[in-house]
């Protein structure tokens, strides 16, 4: 988990840019836990989260939602009893940005805290 990372804003992306390219996606990468994977195109990052109970699991989606709503950057995420599956990309941009990693960096702070 990268700390510096975690501590930035996402900023606004109406699209207009370009996605990360792959040296800057295996960088960004290199930040996370490794539990995040890209999509076989890479213009998705995921990770699944298990836990012991709905409850529980509840919370999390919860707490994704709030940091998704703090920072205006928002994942699809698959909830099951006892997991959630988040996936971050850029719609506007159709792959992968800053702001994507800066989410995930966020999740990862929120599982080791």
């Amino acid at each position: 988990m990268n700390e510096s990372l975690s501590q930035k804003q996402c900023v606004p992306c109406e699209g207009g840019v370009a996605p990360l390219d792959e040296s800057a996606t295996k960088g960004m990468m290199e930040k996370l836990a490794n539990d995040w994977q890209l999509s076989e195109d890479a213009r998705t990052l995921s990770r699944t989260v298990r836990f012991r109970n709905y409850h529980e699991t509840m919370a999390f989606v919860n707490a994704v939602a709030w940091i998704a709503h703090q920072q205006d950057h928002h994942p699809d995420m698959a909830v099951s009893y006892n997991q959630c599956r988040v996936d971050f990309a850029t719609h506007a941009i159709g792959g992968l940005s800053e702001n994507d990693f800066i989410c995930a960096a966020k999740v990862d702070q929120l599982l080791h805290t």
